[in-house]
């Protein structure tokens, strides 16, 4: 086992309990900081697969000015430990029907990856050229829509947190 694999088993073994802790915290800035964690483990993922200029932008980005701004939407809300409420029993069949539809996908993943493998390397796979041509054609609606989904979550977490003057001056 050579130190590549090393690397990438200590990065997915830190990447999956942060999520898991992003995701079971109480509180939100301990989810938070789970968040960046995993963020880094990505990161380092990318490294590894050659890919540095994702990774440096993963970490600018993603670890840098999104988690900032998860951190002042939770301040400014003045969020405290979540206290979760008794679920209906239909939530709970929708939860496990959600799980379902992840795991098929999962299973779906595993199958084409098994194909995936067989398949030549490619050189330029990590450069920006390739990154920047790949998002603006192919990508360019999803990513589109997801700056509008960002932008929308924020103003959302601002309004919400206006207590006094809740959409009046709007």
């Amino acid at each position: 086992m050579g130190i590549t694999e090393i690397a990438f088993y200590i990065l997915a073994a830190i990447g999956v309990i942060s999520a898991l802790v992003t995701v079971t915290a109480r509180h939100p800035i301990y989810s938070i900081l789970g968040l960046v964690t995993c963020f880094f483990s990505i990161s380092g993922h990318y490294i590894l697969m050659n890919a540095q200029f994702l990774g440096l932008v993963n970490i600018i980005v993603y670890a840098g000015a999104i988690i900032v701004l998860f951190l002042f939407v939770v301040m400014m809300m003045n969020l405290g430990e979540i206290q979760e409420t008794s679920k209906n029993l239909i939530w709970k069949i929708m939860a496990a029907l959600a799980a379902g539809c992840l795991m098929l996908v999962l299973v779906a993943a595993l199958k084409v990856s098994d194909n995936l493998v067989s398949a030549q390397p490619d050189n330029n796979i990590g450069l920006v050229e390739t990154l920047g041509n790949v998002l603006l054609h192919e990508y360019l609606v999803p990513f589109i829509m997801t700056s509008i989904l960002l932008n929308a979550a924020m103003i959302g977490a601002v309004l919400l947190s206006n207590k006094e003057n809740k959409l009046q001056n709007i």
